[in-house]
């Protein structure tokens, strides 16, 4: 018998750690290999954890509810053959580790008893849901050995009082200098040197919210954590962001009579719908190519030039909320291959198998609020991206079509796009210049392509 750790696995580079949700299975059940054995949680989407080798649960390291971070074990399987094997430099290293403890059985003693009094003082800080900290944040602290009351403590000059990456910097120069103290008994012709202090350090006033005031047969309902972690980030982003709105209308006659030429070939030769996103998205790729100052995150008062065009796509859960995948690299993909994408991703969305990389590095998102009707609406930002387009229902209206011989009145099918940027970084030129390639690239649809 062997035994083998089931670890946290990296779930995309942003993603550090994640909330066990359920265990699907139970200690002495039986695991099939790439069988799943709990789900997991993080702040972007829910996934499974399966296991790489067959054996019996033997052991839960984590309850339900608890954040573990990656690479940490989870669970103990118990095998019937050997377990994998590990690195070889790591057994080498845990080999020579193991030596060193049988010769000095003091030594063990100390060390445990350090390794467990750092553990107690420098374990990772955490948000919560009255204050939020950054990656890069909690990252400084975990470095330098800040605590959490010590980061609970620090005064935040961001929003909403957030502690900066300069406030964790200007806390640590403080916290290193050494205070500088002259006895008055050694020089007393002179005055009393000036002794340089610890800033006082002012915990945060709590946020206050306005109580709501719940009558007789109101129904009060908890917030899902989806709903939650969606709703901090609204608002966050709208206060991070100054947000302006850019409309324009768009013709979209063209490729509207082109998919209903083609979508039933389509269909019988790929097995796939084709939607109107798949053309759109195309579009958006495009004009952001030939606007790469549309493609940028900022950091700070540096910009971020993205190099690769990775498009987020708003698609709607079950439950009501919203999620948003990326399609990679879609400058790179043509009409089918970008089809292709946005059938996956929208179909694993709405049946929960979304994995979390699926939705980690977005450079740029669109949202569909046509899909509900909608004529248009002004999206908020998906942070750290500076702008967001917003596609309105196509609606077949009576419109001015002018030809050689004059203008004439016909029904044609138009819809509005909405732009919301981030004017600290994008002008009204470039937000204004964008969506009107965006609306350019459309109405110049070839009627004749293939697909």
């Amino acid at each position: 018998m062997a035994k083998f750790e089931l670890k946290l696995p990296k779930m995309g580079e942003s993603v550090a750690e994640a909330t066990v949700t359920a265990w699907l299975k139970e200690i002495g059940d039986t695991i099939d290999a790439d069988e799943a054995v709990l789900e997991i949680a993080t702040d972007k989407v829910d996934s499974e954890i399966p296991s790489e080798v067959e054996g019996v649960l033997i052991e839960k390291l984590f309850n339900v509810d608890d954040v573990v971070q990656v690479g940490q074990t989870i669970a103990i399987i118990e095998t019937s053959g050997d377990a994998p094997k590990a690195n070889p430099v790591a057994e080498v290293e845990e080999t020579n580790s193991k030596a060193e403890k049988a010769e000095s059985p003091a030594v063990t003693e100390i060390a445990k008893a350090i390794t467990q009094a750092h553990d107690a003082v420098v374990s990772p800080v955490q948000s919560s849901d009255d204050r939020f900290y950054s990656p890069l944040v909690r990252n400084i602290a975990k470095k330098e050995g800040i605590t959490q009351s010590e980061l609970d403590a620090l005064p935040g000059t961001g929003k909403e009082g957030r502690v900066t990456k300069n406030d964790i910097l200007a806390y640590l120069d403080n916290r290193s200098a050494p205070v500088k103290v002259e006895s008055s008994e050694s020089k007393p012709e002179l005055a009393q040197p000036e002794i340089k202090e610890m800033p006082t350090i002012t915990p945060p006033k709590p946020k206050q919210e306005m109580p709501a005031v719940v009558r007789g047969e109101d129904e009060i309902i908890e917030m899902t954590r989806m709903g939650k972690l969606i709703a901090h980030h609204m608002v966050e982003s709208k206060q991070t962001s100054a947000h302006v709105q850019s409309f324009i209308e768009v013709d979209v006659t063209n490729i509207w009579n082109w998919r209903t030429k083609v979508k039933s070939s389509f269909e019988k030769r790929e097995g796939e719908k084709l939607t109107f996103t798949p053309i759109f998205m195309e579009a958006v790729a495009k004009a952001i190519k030939d606007f790469p100052m549309i493609n940028i995150s900022v950091s700070g008062d540096k910009l971020i030039k993205r190099k690769n065009i990775n498009l987020g796509m708003a698609a709607a859960l079950p439950d009501g909320n919203l999620i948003v995948p990326v399609i990679k690299n879609a400058d790179q993909l043509n009409l089918l291959g970008m089809t292709k994408a946005v059938n996956d991703l929208a179909e694993r969305a709405r049946i929960g198998k979304l994995k979390p990389d699926d939705t980690q590095g977005g450079t740029y998102t669109v949202t569909n609020v046509g899909t509900f009707g909608s004529v248009f609406g002004t999206p908020i930002i998906n942070q750290p991206q500076v702008a967001i387009l917003a596609l309105g229902a196509i609606r077949k209206v009576p419109a001015v079509i002018e030809t050689p011989d004059g203008d004439f009145i016909g029904i044609r099918y138009r819809m509005f796009l909405s732009h919301s940027y981030d004017h600290r970084v994008v002008n009204g030129a470039l937000g204004g210049q964008f969506v009107k390639a965006v609306k350019d690239y459309l109405e110049a649809f070839d009627v004749n392509r293939e697909i």
